[in-house]
């Protein structure tokens, strides 16, 4: 929690004194104050000389996407069986992806898609995805924050990230759905840290009450009702404490503290200080009215839970792209409603796909785009996937059931391999015709991007032991490296 005023009193520009702002120490993410995990950077100076300064970005196809529908369509089989969205050809010589992705098909060949991977979990279990069903069950992100420390030591960045659409727009008002689509689930489920520790938990901005949802002030409530007159307030206590010249009097870490707050963590997640072109790039709110699909819309058709779709997800790959830039290790991109059962709470394959599969192409290209011109393609590495996929046969009003054995998954970046297809489906589409790949290989494969398995092979005491056993004994996507 940040408190710069002692008791919750308000105090004009010159009555903000020296030791209420040393207050600003209680921050805390992950539970550690702030100029605490600035003082812990030197425990994690080893880490670090093995760490290969990347990223990693994992985008969540919550509910359980279609493989044919995405990146394994199907040819010579029955209707019922074959891609309802078409198939657009790739920049790849033989290799098609659904009707949907046609800007994510020109860019292919920065593209490496497994059609021989499944999450193992027919149900809306997340954790095989976010673990690689490691014996601690903790999230990959929270590993990597394990090894690194909580906050990057440079710009005061969370290192573990969870973005979900509030992250973008606080005030958004959403109804309640069902199972994995609820924001408790997300809150209970993709934020804990397992046996890591809760240090180590993901930083979730969201809320419409403070900028960060972990972040509070003691300010009235009426100063802090939205991102804009927060971001003004911690802008108005620079201002003050720059004339005071109070900087001068802090010790090195708590003025590190200082200038973390205000320009690492404030800066990273406030999207008014990107390029607006940029912004307009990535925008996908103009792909389909998300209110349509909301309680009340023409689309709802009382299907709770697309009660979550919302059309903001290029923005919060926007702010994961800002993130990673500003030194955060590993983002989660959360987006919703991909399970396409035609029943009483869900679409069919050819409803959902209708919005989503447009979404999803234009804000990973804009971000493979973006990334590219900016030089950091091999400094982040995106995933694509799901918790599970979904059955390849399709019912009445093209509804499909969950399904384990194949888990659409696309990687992008990172230093590896790409413009590739890794191992095959068998001819409908329901089980690896080739060697599977399963969630510890998608484990392995994060860890040996971001950190450098020679290096901790030799030296197993420079990453955290349960880090180090993970790094030394996981098999990555061999293909990819």
């Amino acid at each position: 929690m940040l408190s710069i005023f002692g008791n919750g009193r308000v105090r004009h520009c010159q009555g903000v004194s020296r030791r209420e702002f040393l207050r600003v120490g209680s921050l805390a993410l992950g539970g550690l104050s702030l100029p605490g995990l600035l003082a812990a950077r030197a425990r994690a100076e080893a880490a670090r000389k093995v760490f290969q300064d990347k990223s990693v970005v994992l985008l969540c196809l919550v509910g359980g996407p279609p493989q044919i529908e995405t990146f394994d369509p199907k040819k010579d089989v029955p209707e019922n069986n074959r891609s309802c969205t078409g198939e657009v050809q790739t920049k790849l010589p033989g290799v098609s992806f659904g009707g949907t992705f046609p800007k994510m098909a020109a860019l292919a060949d920065r593209l490496a898609i497994v059609r021989s991977f499944g999450s193992g979990d027919g149900g809306h279990n997340q954790l095989p995805i976010l673990t690689g069903n490691n014996r601690l069950k903790s999230p990959m992100g929270a590993l990597v924050a394990r090894a690194l420390g909580s906050m990057n030591p440079r710009t005061g960045v969370p290192t573990n990230n969870v973005l979900v659409p509030e992250s973008i727009q606080p005030d958004l008002k959403l109804e309640n759905p069902t199972g994995p689509f609820t924001y408790d689930y997300v809150l209970k489920n993709y934020v804990p840290a397992g046996g890591v520790g809760s240090s180590c938990e993901a930083f979730l901005p969201a809320g419409g009450a403070t900028l960060l949802n972990n972040l509070q002030m003691r300010l009235p409530r009426e100063r802090f009702d939205d991102r804009r007159r927060l971001l003004g307030e911690l802008d108005s206590l620079k201002r003050r404490l720059d004339r005071m010249g109070e900087l001068e009097a802090l010790d090195g870490f708590q003025q590190q503290a200082y200038e973390v707050l205000l320009k690492g963590v404030v800066g990273a997640f406030d999207l008014s200080k990107e390029n607006p072109k940029t912004v307009a790039k990535y925008d996908t709110s103009h792909l389909f009215n998300m209110d349509d699909y909301h309680k009340g819309g023409k689309h709802y058709n009382r299907l709770v839970n697309q009660s979550r779709v919302s059309n903001l997800l290029g923005k919060q790959m926007l702010l994961a792209r800002r993130l990673c830039e500003a030194g955060a290790g590993f983002v989660t991109v959360l987006d919703s409603c991909w399970d396409f059962h035609a029943d009483g709470n869900n679409p069919g394959v050819p409803a959902g796909m209708a919005f989503l599969g447009p979404q999803l192409d234009h804000a990973v290209a804009a971000f493979l785009e973006d990334v590219q011109e900016r030089g950091l393609s091999d400094k982040i590495l995106l995933i694509i996937t799901g918790e599970m996929g979904r059955s390849p046969t399709k019912g009445k009003n093209g509804g499909t059931g969950h399904h384990a054995d194949l888990t659409p998954l696309v990687l992008a970046g990172g230093g590896l391999k790409m413009g590739q297809v890794i191992g095959l489906s068998d001819k409908q589409g329901r089980k690896p015709a080739t060697e599977p790949y399963r969630p510890p290989h998608l484990l392995a494969t994060v860890l040996h991007t971001l950190f450098n398995a020679g290096e901790v092979r030799i030296n197993p005491s420079s990453v955290p032991g349960a880090v180090a056993e993970l790094v030394n004994k996981g098999q990555p996507i061999a293909e990819l490296f």
